[in-house]
């Protein structure tokens, strides 16, 4: 038997955010030098490995590290120990907030985006119409992205990951955001992307009937630990009663 090809390896993730008290700007530049910063660490001894093809849902409550792992395997966050192996695969990460520049059009940060992606000028501009047509942005595809609603942000954020495919896509709650008709859309390209075999994907969300739908296995995390670990049909009901 051939041995499994993992896409992504996490050993021992651990990643903390110093957090200062509750003072005055003014008050903390008199204060600050004599006062401790208390240190929060968001993601704890995580380990985890994703095999090339599979999708992974990650579940927890609010504040337990889920976005902010994420972002590591993505490289917006440098860990402050443990590894990450993508083993050369290129990564995308769909979630709001995270990406674009908002004095930039919606045009100019598709190229922005796209580049970021290690993707070439030509090869972006050559899929632009696409992502356009699929944003369904209109006339605010060429207005600055600050302008835009949530639901654009998501769309145009979407699209791009989409267009664009990397071999590692990374979404966090996006697909729950936008339109009835564009979240329709939108699950129904995520459906038809990730059926490709070479295509390796995890999605946060708290919807439990997305996950039961898309997934192969579940990450459960709890205030930024490894709870559970397993298929979707033995994570999930579990989940359901400890949050109920």
């Amino acid at each position: 038997m051939s041995e499994i090809e993992n896409a992504i390896e996490v050993r021992d993730l651990r990643i903390s955010y110093k957090c200062l008290n509750k003072l005055s700007i003014k008050k903390s530049l008199f204060t600050l030098k004599k006062s401790k910063a208390e240190v929060f660490e968001a993601v704890r001894g995580v380990s985890f490995n994703v095999p090339k093809g599979q999708i992974m849902g990650i579940i927890g409550k609010n504040g337990s590290g889920k976005s902010t792992m994420l972002r590591a395997i993505a490289g917006i966050f440098a860990p402050d120990s443990g590894s990450i192996d993508l083993h050369g695969f290129s990564v995308s990460l769909l979630s709001i907030g995270v990406g674009f520049q908002k004095k930039l059009t919606g045009r100019e940060n598709i190229i922005l985006s796209g580049m970021l992606l290690g993707f070439s000028e030509e090869h972006i501009k050559e899929k632009m119409d696409q992502i356009i047509k699929f944003a369904e942005l209109g006339d605010f595809i060429d207005r600055p992205v600050r302008t835009y609603s949530s639901g654009m942000y998501s769309k145009l954020a979407f699209s791009i990951t989409a267009i664009l495919e990397t071999d590692i896509m990374l979404i966090d709650e996006v697909l729950s955001v936008g339109d009835a008709k564009f979240k329709k859309k939108s699950y129904n390209k995520m459906k038809k992307l990730i059926t490709d075999k070479n295509k390796t994907v995890i999605i946060v969300s708290h919807s439990s009937e997305t996950l039961r739908k898309l997934c192969d296995t579940i990450l459960w995390l709890h205030d930024g630990e490894v709870k559970m670990q397993g298929s979707v049909a033995e994570v999930l009901p579990v989940y359901e009663e400890f949050m109920t």
